[in-house]
């Protein structure tokens, strides 16, 4: 690897700037799920233990440039005090006078958080000023935000460049995994690519054909391509006007060597609802007035079957209407079975996007990959095979 982890750095007695993601919801002033922040914890005490003072850089929603109370960052800090199980200091503003002198005032084995960096119009836009401002705080910059790191913005891009910089755990952990899936991968590996429409995610069945062995298309996107085919489906989901770019994605696979799985069968309802009247049919009998809402137990059989078959899997994405039962049982069979073939350590499972940690977790099989990426946008741009900003700057 070509970065540096917090192993490779010598952090005593040096302020340490730790770009986090905890972008966390936040209800009545209280966050209501803090997993973003548990998950920095471990990059945190690191510091601390090696006797660095970490100072947390982070942003909170989208104010557009200017200061907006409802996003300042002190609403973070009585979870963040919780997970890390001591008190965090927080400064009014990220850069200039407050920052500076919170930073002075640190003591060895104090945490200062400062306030929200897109409060600042520079962070976005990537301003070398606002970049140079964030680096004179410090000695030492570590990014642990990958779920930020397809964006180049001052405290994710520009810091890095102006300070030594490393990967913080989490970090380390995302891209070791990342690595493992499609960097170097123990082939075959099947990708899993699911969710409602072909349109959002061309850059990325573009990218997967060329990489992978085997993969599975799910969801309503899986109509566009039955579609293409000459496939009726009835009243289902489907861009068929993207049938001709379905068409040229079949046709690089072949090219690539890569196998494309689409359902056999397919379950059917006329109505969009939880328990709604449905049948099992073969994929090319759906009903006129019917739409399909999920992949058939023949399908499930034969993505289990190439599971079986590989030694890596990336998923992105349902392969049905996973939200509402009964229409999440091929998402929830299929996952039950890459979580049996990941304990038996016959295959690395990596997972990520919104929609697929949802329907994991959903399906309860989530506990069981190897790993299971939170950082939305940031792992979709990885699996489309683009440049992250914020992981090329820490490669020096």
């Amino acid at each position: 690897m070509a970065w540096k982890t917090l192993d490779d750095m010598e952090l005593d007695g040096k302020v340490v700037l730790v770009r986090v993601d905890i972008n966390v919801p936040v209800e009545n002033g209280l966050v209501t799920d803090a997993t973003r922040i548990e998950k920095i914890v471990p990059t945190v005490k690191d510091i601390l233990a090696k006797g660095g003072k970490p100072v947390l850089l982070a942003h909170y929603g989208r104010p557009k440039g200017k200061p907006v109370a409802e996003m300042s960052l002190k609403l973070t800090l009585p979870a963040l005090e919780a997970a890390l199980g001591q008190s965090v200091t927080f400064a009014e503003d990220c850069v200039g006078g407050p920052a500076r002198s919170a930073v002075s005032a640190m003591k060895p084995g104090e945490v200062l958080l400062l306030e929200n960096t897109r409060f600042h119009a520079g962070e976005e836009a990537n301003d070398p000023a606002m970049a140079a401002a964030l680096a004179a705080l410090g000695q030492v910059y570590v990014n642990d935000a990958f779920s930020a790191a397809h964006r180049a913005h001052a405290s994710t891009e520009g810091i890095a460049r102006l300070l030594p910089a490393c990967a913080g755990r989490l970090m380390e952990a995302e891209l070791k995994a990342l690595e493992a899936a499609l960097g170097n991968p123990v082939r075959p590996v099947v990708a899993v690519v699911g969710g409602a429409k072909v349109s959002t995610k061309l850059d990325l069945l573009g990218n997967l054909v060329t990489r992978v062995d085997h993969l599975v298309i799910g969801g309503g996107m899986a109509n566009t391509f039955l579609v293409a085919q000459g496939v009726e489906v009835g009243k289902s989901l489907a861009e068929r006007d993207m049938a001709p770019t379905a068409l040229e994605i079949l046709e690089k696979a072949r090219e690539a060597g890569c196998t494309i799985h689409l359902p056999v069968d397919v379950v059917v309802a006329r109505e969009f609802k939880a328990h709604a009247a449905n049948e099992t049919v073969p994929v090319a009998d759906c009903p006129a007035d019917a739409m399909i809402l999920d992949a058939g137990p023949q399908t499930v059989e034969a993505i289990s079957a190439v599971f079986g078959l590989c030694r890596t899997l990336i998923w992105n994405g349902p392969l049905g209407a996973f939200e509402i039962a009964p229409f999440d049982a091929a998402t929830n069979a299929a996952a039950a079975r890459a979580a049996e073939l990941t304990a038996a350590g016959t295959l690395v499972s990596v997972a990520g996007g919104g929609d697929t940690v949802a329907a994991l977790n959903k399906a309860g099989a989530a506990e069981g990959f190897t790993y299971i990426s939170t950082a939305g946008g940031a792992f979709l741009e990885w699996m489309e095979g683009k440049d992250l900003p914020g992981v090329a700057a820490l490669m020096g």
